[in-house]
């Protein structure tokens, strides 16, 4: 479709996915695991797990230099804040697996030991990234409440009881913010990638659907060009066919009807896959009947052995719009071509009236056929064309047998 304007690919960075976290990685990427598996680490998320880790362990040695001086701490209780501590830093590396459950162990840890809060800092840093906020605001909330008295319980003997509540709520707000932040950025990122898919995909049944359109189009176009002048050659040669003692005179008449239909039907067929080669719009190249060569399509008809009466009505055929005229041509040619395959031998009457404010009626009746009529081969699709037709002009087409054997299409078109 013209129309369209190009989708934007999502960016792609080839050669450089250790730049970016596993968690924002394509698994239908190359390079990315399949989606039932978690994606494996990049180079980025090990510096980023060692830097953490290395975090972890140097809050904790500052706050191991804090229990050190606490005054009346017995020295078991010490040592097993040191244990915590170091479990607590090593347990970090499973923040990226299990980051709720981590963080959740973190809040009675880091509650009875001290050197545990660099690993309970990481903990909810990655808890903020990774979960949605209900989980956050759970954990931030228990350990917000719990500060004071883990400060009430193991005063600092350097910071005053209220700034050390006070310091500590804000590092929670602080890594609760930052965490925030980057897990904003990364569902943006997200968002942009799953905007680009869902617009190639879309863009992709864009095209399917012009195609299958343009199908349909070419489909319709070939059977209203081709339909009419293969029924010619199918009437003269069975006529050849059944009547071989035929007067020489009516031999060479059908033969010559036969080879210019075939003529004109190979011409035909040239313009139209000229005109899809060279893909150049409907207007351009193809064959466009209009409502005056409604007349040489009675003439033809009539020179095939037809009896074809002409009755028309129109004001001003000059002023007919050239897509009404070319859909009335077509109406008239499908009803020809289906009434010398139906009913041979009776007469056709095409009539066809309109004014600028009326619109535009195209009636083709004929009667039963004067004997009996061998079953023909066809598709159906004729009428149904006819209809789409019609329907595409912003008009209307009607059709049925009547109640005397014969049978009526009658079509009515805007005249604008």
């Amino acid at each position: 479709m013209s129309g369209d304007r190009p989708v934007p690919e999502p960016p792609a960075f080839p050669g450089r996915r250790w730049l970016l976290p596993s968690a924002v990685l394509d698994p239908a990427d190359p390079g990315g695991g399949p989606p039932a598996r978690r994606p494996r680490r990049t180079a980025r998320d090990w510096v980023v797990d060692f830097t953490c880790f290395l975090l972890a362990v140097g809050i904790g040695l500052l706050a191991l230099d804090t229990v050190n001086k606490e005054v009346g701490l017995p020295d078991a209780y010490a040592t097993l804040d040191q244990v915590l501590g170091a479990l607590a830093c090593a347990a970090v590396w499973l923040r990226r697996r299990r980051p709720t459950g981590l963080a959740v162990a973190m809040v009675p840890v880091c509650f009875v030991s001290a050197t545990a809060g660099g690993a309970g800092v990481v903990a909810l840093f990655t808890l903020t990234v990774h979960r949605p906020f209900r989980y956050v605001a759970g954990v931030a909330g228990v350990s917000v409440l719990l500060n004071p008295v883990f400060y009430w319980l193991r005063p600092d003997p350097d910071i005053s009881y209220p700034w050390a509540v006070f310091l500590s709520v804000l590092l929670t707000g602080a890594v609760v913010g930052w965490g925030m932040f980057v897990r904003s950025k990364r569902q943006l990122m997200l968002s942009f990638r799953d905007r680009a898919r869902r617009a190639e995909t879309e863009a992709a049944l864009r095209a399917e659907k012009a195609q299958r359109l343009a199908r349909e189009a070419i489909a319709r176009e070939m059977h209203d060009v081709l339909a009419h002048r293969l029924t010619l050659l199918s009437v003269h040669a069975g006529a050849l066919e059944f009547r071989p003692d035929a007067p020489r005179a009516e031999i060479v008449r059908a033969a010559g009807v036969i080879r210019e239909s075939a003529h004109e039907a190979l011409q035909d067929l040239r313009e139209i896959i000229g005109v899809l080669r060279a893909g150049d719009s409907d207007d351009a190249g193809r064959p466009q009947p209009t409502l005056a060569a409604l007349d040489g399509l009675v003439a033809e008809s009539r020179v095939a052995g037809m009896k074809v009466v002409l009755d028309s009505h129109v004001t001003d055929p000059a002023a007919v719009p050239a897509s009404v005229g070319r859909t009335a041509y077509r109406i008239a040619q499908e009803c020809l071509t289906n009434a010398r395959k139906h009913a041979p031998g009776a007469e056709v009457t095409v009539t066809v009236s309109g004014a600028p404010t009326d619109g535009l009626t195209v009636r083709v009746r004929n009667p039963a056929p004067p004997g009996e009529v061998p079953p023909v081969p066809g598709s159906g699709q004729g009428l149904i064309g006819l209809t789409e037709r019609a329907t595409l002009a912003g008009g209307r087409l009607e059709h049925g047998p009547e109640a005397d054997g014969g049978f009526e299409v009658r079509a009515w078109l805007p005249w604008a």
